[in-house]
């Protein structure tokens, strides 16, 4: 019989090829029809402080990367700017032959890199990301034991100034639409929003606290052949090291 680990990969796989193959990027009326906002946000501070300062080209890591949703126009900015590059990080190799595809069709393969690794034991070398993004990647770490390791690595792989933007669902849960009958959930890491953020503040304790918030989701998305209804509550979390905002 397959652990738990293993089904939730399995059905977490299953779930996004499906919508990687019936979707496409930036598609209307899809979830993948524009990047998350925030992200975006903070990614043009990022980029207005380094030309202000004129420190030079910039780089992004995109944690739980896909086929691209904000790491492409992510790389778009680079381009536009001083230059850089998007790390782009993702278990499926599905998912980066997409953001690959993509990458090219919109112009910005120059400023992407593509790593198919678990982030539950991706490596972030030390000072090296004036910008990390973690959204809606953290609850897919295989357990809270290792997502505390992840958010040390990013928090130890930000420059002095950069700034980490984490989107991350809490209390989730699964029902049959049809019945409102709770399933199995498949999410490996689905913790209480308080708990998830006190979580978050102890690790970015000393860092400036830009954004906060949360907010409960409700969506319909199918495993299989069966519709389900998909309920948490989602916590964004931006924060920036303290330093020199160069970079």
């Amino acid at each position: 019989m397959l652990s738990r680990i293993a089904r939730v990969r399995e059905q977490e796989r299953l779930y996004h090829e499906h919508c990687f193959e019936e979707n496409r990027l930036f598609q209307k009326g899809s979830w993948l029809e524009e990047p998350t906002e925030i992200v975006l946000q903070y990614a043009e501070e990022v980029t207005k402080a380094a030309e202000a300062s004129g420190s030079g080209p910039l780089y992004f890591l995109d944690l739980g990367s896909g086929v691209g949703r904000n790491s492409i126009p992510l790389a778009d900015m680079l381009k536009n700017s001083e230059g850089g590059q998007v790390v782009c990080v993702d278990l499926l190799e599905k998912a980066l032959d997409q953001l690959s595809e993509y990458s090219e069709a919109y112009q910005v393969a120059d400023y992407i890199k593509a790593e198919q690794a678990d982030i539950s034991d991706y490596p972030i070398p030390a000072r090296q990301y004036n910008y990390i993004v973690a959204a809606s990647s953290l609850e897919h770490v295989r357990s809270e034991e290792l997502l505390d390791r992840v958010l040390s690595r990013m928090r130890e792989g930000t420059a002095a100034g950069g700034i980490n933007c984490i989107v991350m669902h809490t209390s989730i849960a699964e029902y049959e639409a049809r019945t409102g009958e709770k399933r199995e959930t498949f999410f490996e890491v689905t913790m209480d929003p308080d708990a998830a953020l006190a979580k978050l503040r102890q690790c970015y304790a000393g860092w400036e606290e830009l954004h906060a918030k949360m907010e409960p989701q409700e969506l319909e998305i199918n495993r299989g052949d069966t519709p389900v209804i998909l309920k948490a509550t989602s916590l964004t979390y931006v924060v920036q090291r303290p330093g020199n905002k160069t970079g």
